[in-house]
């Protein structure tokens, strides 16, 4: 794959999603070489939003069905979509221009996809990226640019991947459990503005809003959301095991995995326990885990947050903890940004299998 002189023709499919917004600011930012930046949306009440040439900053509106897979180096779903563009619905033809798919959302494992989908492939399922793990710890013959589509996963994952395959390259690990706190964001703009609404009226007496949550979130937590609820952590927490599954295979002990809704508006914390095979010294397990994207805090600091992580792309590490009862466990805090996160790890994503391409 060769860009034009100015960049690659790229497709954010979601765009006015909270993840599609954070991915078209950081496409937008040129780290990533774009020449023409196209949005889809499929929600009638969203307006079309046009084609945006960045290397002359004119602009033109297209509708769906008048660009062809062939104009296109690469498509981002950021957002479970009733429909989806025409160019990806079509079946791709043998010897036209390939369009890669990076797909933020499951959308292209998911139960709603099913066998069928246009952007399901047979082995779609074992192509869940994270290109700074990658590096460290390959799987040969697993990524590959021939293929169609490539998942890049849940934040959580990321993050859950990126503290286990750190841990259990310098120790042997028996097991491990993982609480991921969600935030609102999870469930899109409706989401943050049900729990800003339930905050307001919480604190002026008025009854709150629980269209989304099925129940009461402001000021509280929830393992699970309430039976009017109209989000979908219990689909989350499925596509969160099946991504952990695929990505860390047989490589650690696969983690027991537990969501909890949290009174957040953006970003997500994970506490993770570990057990190893032979008490691990806090000193070697905070050597073991600092490096590349994770920032380890020393005990004397305060321990990171949610909001402190906003913006960044790093996961933040609160000082490792054993377990007063149990010397082989250890106990781990860790913030990140969702968004922000989720899309930097596709971006970074497009440009591994762009220099896979050139290879």
């Amino acid at each position: 794959m060769k860009p034009a002189k100015e960049g690659y023709r790229v497709a954010v499919v979601g765009a006015s999603s909270l993840l599609g917004k954070e991915l078209v600011s950081i496409l937008e930012q040129g780290k990533f070489p774009v020449s023409r930046l196209l949005t889809f949306e499929s929600d009638d009440a969203e307006p079309e939003l046009p084609i945006i040439d960045l290397s002359q900053a004119s602009a033109t509106t297209v509708e769906d069905g008048q660009i062809d897979e062939g104009e296109l180096d690469f498509a981002f779903i950021t957002a479970r979509l009733g429909e989806l563009p025409a160019f990806l619905r079509s079946k791709q033809q043998e010897g036209a221009a390939r369009c890669l798919v990076i797909d933020l959302v499951g959308e292209g494992l998911g139960a709603e996809a099913g066998g069928d989908s246009p952007v399901a492939t047979a082995d779609a399922e074992n192509l869940v990226g994270i290109p700074f793990l990658d590096r460290l710890f390959p799987i040969p013959g697993v990524h590959s640019a021939d293929a169609r589509v490539h998942v890049s996963p849940h934040p959580a994952v990321i993050v859950i991947s990126s503290l286990l395959l750190r841990l259990a390259a310098r120790f042997p690990l028996k097991s491990a459990v993982a609480q991921v706190f969600i935030s609102a964001s999870e469930s899109g703009s409706r989401g943050v503005e049900e729990l800003q609404r339930q905050t307001v009226n919480i604190l002026s007496f008025q009854k709150s809003p629980e269209n989304i949550f099925g129940a009461q979130l402001s000021f509280n937590l929830l393992s699970r959301l309430g039976r009017s609820a109209k989000g979908e952590m219990a689909a989350l927490g499925t596509l969160l095991r099946q991504q952990l599954n695929h990505y860390l295979a047989d490589r650690v002990p696969r983690p027991a995995l537990r969501l909890i809704q949290a009174p957040v508006f953006y970003s997500l914390g994970v506490s993770l326990y570990v057990e190893t095979v032979q008490p691990v010294s806090t000193e070697a397990a905070t050597a073991a885990l600092s490096g590349e994207r994770i920032k380890v805090r020393k005990p004397n600091l305060d321990a990171p947050t949610p909001v402190e992580a906003t913006g960044s792309s790093d996961i933040l590490v609160d000082s490792v903890s054993i377990d007063a009862e149990h010397p082989n466990g250890l106990w781990l805090w860790a913030v990140a940004d969702n968004l922000h996160l989720a899309a930097a790890n596709a971006v970074e994503l497009a440009a591994s299998l762009r220099e896979q391409a050139r290879a």
